[in-house]
C-alpha cells in the first residue's frame, strides 16, 4: 500500500482514494485527540466495503492502533455477542482472552452488566494505545452484539477507541441505529459507496489478465454497474472458462458461475454443502452434510482453495465473498435448501454443538409438526433468555408455530413462550398469545399453568385488578399442582397489594406464605415475600417490609435493591451504604437500573441532590436500554423535585412534561398519585394555588397521601400547600395522615419527626414545630431537617422571638445550600433579610453554567481522578457508586469543561491553582 496521499493499487480500491482519506483523517484525529470516533462504510454487496475496510485497518496498525477486527455471519447472527466476538478475541493482541469471554458469559443474565464489562476490557487497554474495533457486515450483528454496539461508543467516548463498520444501505437497519445511538456524543462518519466511475472500474480486468487483453474481455465490466466485485470476478471466471471452452454468461454473476461450472462435481456439492453452512464452516460438519469421510473429499478442498472460493486458515473454511457463497446457495433447489438446513441442524447437534448453533437452519428448515425442531428452539430460548429475552421470545413464537393446535405440546410451548415475551418487555403480545391458547380450551391443569404465566405479564401491565379475577378463576379450579397453585395464591396476594384492604391482602399474602414454604417453590416463595413486602410497604409498616425484603433478597439476590430502600425507610443509611457496597462487588446478579434507583434514592435522602440526580438520569438511560421502563415516572417526579430545589424551573417542567408522558405507560396509582402531587408542585409555584388543591384532592382519590412511599416526606409540603388554598380540612386529614404513620413507625425519626412537624404546622403550634426539629435531629435526611428548621423559623418569627428565628432560617438556609438547593436556599435568604438579618447575608451559591466551578462535587472528584488515569470501574470502586454513574458525572464534566478526551481533561485539571 502506498502511504497516505499516495496513489491506490489494490483493486478494489480503484476509485476509492477520497474516502479512505475520510477514514485516515478520523484515525488520525483519534489518535491526536485521545477521543472516540464511529465510521459506517456503506454500500451494496460487492461495492468494496470489506477491501477499504482492510485498508483502513492497515492504516490504523501504521498509526499504532491496537486492532480488533471481525466479520458478523449472515447464519449466526442469532447467536448471542458472536459478531462482537470476532473483533475482541482475535488479532495479535486480543481484547479479551477466550477464558476471560467464557467467564463473562458464566454472568450474562445481564445485558447492562456484560456491556461494562466488555467496556472495560476496552477501556483498560485504550489507556496505553489507542484502539480500532472494527467489524465488517454489521447487517448481520447479533443482537447482543448490536445491543453492546449501541452502548459501548457512548459509554468510551473519552477514550481513543474508534469504531469502524461496514454495513448495506438498509434505511432502519442495524448500522443506522448504531450511528444514530452515538451521532451526538462523539464523532461520526458515514462513508457511502457508489459505483466505481468507468476509468476505475475497468483497470481490474488488466490487473488479472495483464495487457494483451482483447476488447471483448475489457468491455465486460461495463456490466457491473460500477460494482468492483464482479469487475474482478468476470475476469477470473474468464480465465477459467476459456480454458474448457465454455460461453461467458451474461449478467452480474457471469464469473462466479463460470468458475463453479469449471469445477468437478464433487467440489461443487462441497462447496453447496459448506454455503448451506454459512459463510464460515467446519470442514468435518460440510462433510457430515455431504455424508462422506472427511478423507475423501479432502481433494474437493483443495480444488475449492486453489480456485480462489475459499480460504483456509486451519479451523475453519470462509467463502472469500459474501456473494460467492450467495451464488453457490441460490442455484441449490429451494426444497434441497430447505431440507440441507434442517439435517444441518441435526448433524451440529449430533457432533455436541449447542442448541442455538443449530437454530439458524432450525429456522431455514423446519416444518410443522417437527418436534426435535420445536425441542432446539426450547433449549435455546432457555439458554439466551437471560441475555437477549427478545431473541428468545422470537424462537418460542416459532415454536409455537410449529406446534400443531391438537398437540397438547402446544400449552407447554405457549406457556414459555408468554415467559419470554414478558421478559423482552412485549406483554401485550405475551397476554395475545395467552389468550389464543386459553380459547383452545386446555386441560384444566394447563389452564392453571397459563393463568400463573400470565401473572407476570398483568402485573407489569399494571392490570392488578385482572390479575386478581385470573387468579381466583384458576385458584377456584382446584385441579392446579401443588406447585402452580402457590403461585397462584402469591400472585393473587400481590394483586391485592394494591387494594384498598390491605389487611386482607395481607391475609392472602401470610396463606399464600405457608403454602410456598410448605411446598418449596422457589418461584412461589419469591412471588409472596414480594408481595407482602409491597402489603407492608403500601400500608406504611416500615419494620415489617424490611423483614419481608430483607427475607426476599435473601431468597434471591436480585432483589437487593429492594431490601437497600426499605432500609432507607427505616432510616438506616448505614445498612444501605453497606448493601451498596456489597452489591459493587458482585453487579453480575443485580438488576443494574434497580440498584441504581437505589442509589439514587440513597444519595437523595443523605441531600446528594447532583448524585441523586445522576443516578437516575443513568437508571433512565439504562431501562431504555433494555426497554423495561420501571422506576421511569418516579425517577422524573424525583428530577422536576430536585430542579425546583435548585431553582432550575424550565429543567423541572421538562420533567413533569416526561413524567406525565411515562404515566401513559405505566399507569399503577402509585405512579399515578406521584405525578398529580407533582402538577400540585409546579401549580402552586406558578401561582395556581386553587389547581393545586384540586391536583391534590386527585392523589387522594387515588388512596391516602400517606400511602404512597415516595410522597411520605413530602406530606409537609402538601400541607403548607393545602393552607395556603385555605383548605384546613385537607390539611388536617394529611396530618392525621402523617400522624398515624409516626404510631405505625415509632422507632424511625424521620417518621415521627415529620408527624410532629405535619400536626405543628396544621395546629400552628410553636412547641410542636420545636419538638419536631429536636426529634429529626436524629434523622439522617438533611432536606427534611432543613424543612422543619425553616417551618420553626418562620413560626419564631411570628412570636417575636427572632433571635432564635435567625438561629433556624439560618441552619435551614445553610443546610439546602450545602444540598445544591439554590432556590430553598434563596427563599431562606429573602425570609432573613425579611428579618433584618443585614450584614450576616450570605453570599451567593449558584453555581455558574461552564468551566471548572461550573462542576458540583461528585463531578469535581471522578474529574481529578480520571484525570490522574482512574478507570471508570477503578473510580467508582473508590468513590463507592456504579460505573454508570462516574460515566454520567464524567459526560457532565466534560461538557461543561468543554474537553472532548481524558488527555485534553488532564491538561486541564493540572492547570488549575489549587491542583
Amino acid at each position: 500500500m502506498a502511504a497516505s496521499g499516495g496513489s491506490l493499487s489494490r483493486n478494489g480500491l480503484r476509485g476509492r482514494e477520497a474516502e479512505l482519506e475520510e477514514l485516515r483523517a478520523l484515525i488520525a484525529s483519534v489518535a491526536r485527540t485521545g477521543s472516540g470516533g464511529l465510521a459506517l462504510i456503506q454500500g451494496e454487496p460487492g461495492i468494496g466495503k470489506t477491501t477499504l475496510l482492510a485498508e483502513a485497518v492497515t492504516s490504523a496498525r501504521s498509526a499504532g492502533f491496537s486492532v480488533g477486527l471481525g466479520k458478523a455471519d449472515e447464519l449466526h447472527r442469532i447467536v448471542p455477542l458472536s459478531s462482537l466476538a470476532t473483533c475482541i478475541l482475535h488479532g495479535d493482541q486480543p481484547l479479551l482472552s477466550g477464558d476471560a469471554l467464557v467467564d463473562l458469559a458464566r454472568n450474562h443474565d445481564q445485558r447492562i452488566w456484560l456491556v461494562e464489562r466488555l467496556a472495560e476490557a476496552i477501556e483498560a487497554r485504550a489507556g496505553s494505545v489507542p484502539v480500532l474495533i472494527a467489524l465488517d457486515d454489521v447487517q448481520w450483528a447479533d443482537p447482543l452484539s448490536r445491543f453492546a454496539l449501541k452502548q459501548l461508543p457512548t459509554r468510551l467516548r473519552t477514550s481513543p477507541v474508534l469504531w469502524l463498520l461496514t454495513g448495506r444501505l438498509e434505511p432502519a437497519g442495524p448500522a443506522e441505529e448504531v450511528v444514530a445511538a452515538a451521532m451526538d456524543t462523539l464523532p461520526t462518519l458515514t462513508v457511502p459507496l457508489g459505483p466505481l466511475p468507468g476509468a476505475a472500474i475497468g483497470q481490474p480486468a488488466g490487473d488479472t489478465l495483464g495487457a494483451g487483453v482483447d476488447e471483448r474481455v475489457r468491455d465486460l465490466p461495463d456490466g457491473a454497474g460500477g460494482n468492483p466485485l464482479p469487475a474482478v470476478e468476470m475476469p477470473a471466471g474468464l480465465r477459467t472458462v476459456e480454458a474448457s471452452g465454455e460461453p461467458v454468461p451474461p449478467g452480474l454473476v457471469v464469473g462466479v458461475r463460470a468458475r463453479l461450472r469449471s469445477l468437478p462435481p464433487s467440489t461443487l456439492r462441497f462447496l453447496q454443502m459448506g454455503a448451506v453452512l454459512g459463510r464460515r464452516f467446519g470442514f468435518h460438519d460440510a462433510a457430515a452434510l455431504c455424508g462422506q469421510p472427511s478423507a475423501t473429499l479432502i481433494a474437493a478442498l483443495e480444488e475449492a482453495v486453489r480456485a480462489g472460493l475459499l480460504d483456509d486458515d486451519g479451523d475453519h473454511l470462509t467463502f472469500r465473498h459474501d456473494l460467492l457463497r450467495q451464488a453457490i446457495y441460490v442455484d441449490i433447489p429451494p426444497s434441497a435448501r430447505k431440507a440441507l438446513h434442517r439435517e444441518a441442524a441435526h448433524q451440529l447437534v449430533s457432533a455436541g454443538r449447542q442448541p442455538i448453533d443449530a437454530v439458524p437452519h432450525i429456522l431455514r428448515g423446519a416444518l410443522p409438526g417437527d418436534e426435535e425442531a420445536v425441542a432446539l428452539l426450547r433449549q435455546a430460548a432457555d439458554d439466551v433468555l437471560p441475555v437477549t429475552p427478545g431473541l428468545a421470545a422470537d424462537l418460542m413464537t416459532r415454536a409455537l408455530e410449529l406446534v400443531p393446535s391438537a398437540r397438547p405440546l402446544r400449552f407447554d410451548v405457549g406457556e414459555q413462550a408468554i415467559v419470554c415475551l414478558t421478559r423482552a418487555g412485549r406483554s401485550r403480545e405475551a397476554l395475545l398469545t395467552g389468550d389464543r391458547l386459553l380459547i383452545l380450551r386446555p386441560p384444566l391443569e394447563a389452564f392453571s399453568r397459563l393463568q400463573a404465566a400470565l401473572g407476570g405479564t398483568l402485573w407489569n401491565m399494571d392490570l392488578a385488578e385482572e390479575l386478581r379475577r385470573r387468579a381466583e378463576s384458576a385458584l377456584a379450579i382446584g385441579v392446579a399442582a401443588p406447585e402452580v397453585g402457590a403461585r397462584l395464591a402469591a400472585l393473587r396476594a400481590l394483586a391485592l397489594s394494591r387494594d384498598h384492604d390491605l389487611v386482607a391482602a395481607r391475609e392472602a399474602g401470610e396463606t399464600a406464605l405457608r403454602a410456598a414454604t410448605a411446598i418449596g417453590d422457589r418461584e412461589a416463595h419469591v412471588l409472596t415475600l414480594s408481595a407482602l413486602g409491597e402489603i407492608a410497604q403500601n400500608a406504611g409498616e416500615n419494620v415489617v417490609a424490611l423483614e419481608c425484603f430483607s427475607a426476599l433478597s435473601a431468597v434471591d439476590s436480585a432483589f437487593l435493591p429492594e431490601e437497600i430502600v426499605a432500609h432507607l425507610h427505616v432510616d438506616d443509611f448505614e445498612s444501605s451504604e453497606r448493601l451498596l457496597l456489597q452489591a459493587a462487588d458482585h453487579a453480575g446478579s443485580m438488576r443494574q437500573a434497580m440498584m441504581l434507583w437505589a442509589q439514587g434514592q440513597h444519595d437523595l435522602g443523605l441531600g446528594r441532590l447532583a448524585d441523586a440526580d445522576a443516578g437516575l438520569v443513568t437508571m433512565e438511560r439504562l431501562e431504555d436500554d433494555v426497554q423495561v421502563p420501571v422506576q421511569q415516572v418516579n425517577a422524573r417526579v424525583i428530577r422536576s423535585w430536585i430542579a425546583l430545589l435548585r431553582g432550575d424551573r424550565e429543567a423541572a417542567r421538562e420533567h413533569l412534561a416526561a413524567a406525565q408522558e411515562r404515566l401513559t405507560v405505566k399507569p399503577n396509582p402509585g405512579n399515578t398519585a406521584a405525578v398529580r402531587f407533582l402538577e400540585a408542585v409546579h401549580a402552586e409555584a406558578d401561582g395556581e394555588i386553587g389547581l393545586a388543591i384540586d391536583k391534590m384532592r386527585q392523589v387522594q382519590r387515588k388512596g391516602f397521601f400517606m400511602r404512597w412511599p415516595l410522597l411520605r416526606n413530602w406530606v409537609d409540603s402538601a400541607i403548607r400547600m393545602a393552607l395556603r388554598g385555605a383548605d384546613h380540612e385537607l390539611a388536617e386529614d394529611l396530618a392525621a395522615q402523617a400522624e398515624a404513620h409516626a404510631e405505625r413507625n415509632p422507632a424511625v425519626p424521620t417518621a415521627i419527626g415529620i408527624g410532629a412537624q405535619a400536626l405543628g404546622l396544621v395546629k400552628n403550634d410553636l412547641a410542636l414545630l420545636e419538638r419536631s426539629v429536636a426529634l429529626l435531629r436524629a434523622s439522617p435526611r438533611p432536606l427534611v431537617r432543613a424543612a422543619a428548621y425553616a417551618d420553626l423559623g418562620q413560626a419564631l418569627l411570628a412570636a417575636g422571638r427572632r433571635p432564635q428565628a435567625m438561629a433556624a432560617l439560618t441552619h435551614a438556609q445553610g443546610t439546602f445550600a450545602e444540598s445544591g438547593a439554590h432556590a430553598a436556599a434563596a427563599r431562606m435568604q429573602r425570609d432573613l433579610d425579611s428579618a433584618g438579618a443585614g450584614s450576616r447575608r450570605a453570599a451567593s451559591t449558584r453555581r455558574p453554567v461552564q468551566g471548572w466551578g461550573a462542576l458540583t462535587a461528585s463531578e469535581k472528584k471522578v474529574a481529578r481522578l480520571i484525570a490522574e488515569g482512574y478507570t471508570n470501574r477503578s473510580a467508582a470502586d473508590l468513590l463507592v457508586v456504579s460505573p454508570h454513574t462516574v460515566n454520567t458525572h464524567l459526560t457532565s464534566a466534560f461538557r461543561k469543561l468543554s474537553v472532548n478526551s481524558r488527555v485534553q481533561l488532564a491538561n486541564l485539571v493540572m492547570a488549575l491553582p489549587d491542583n
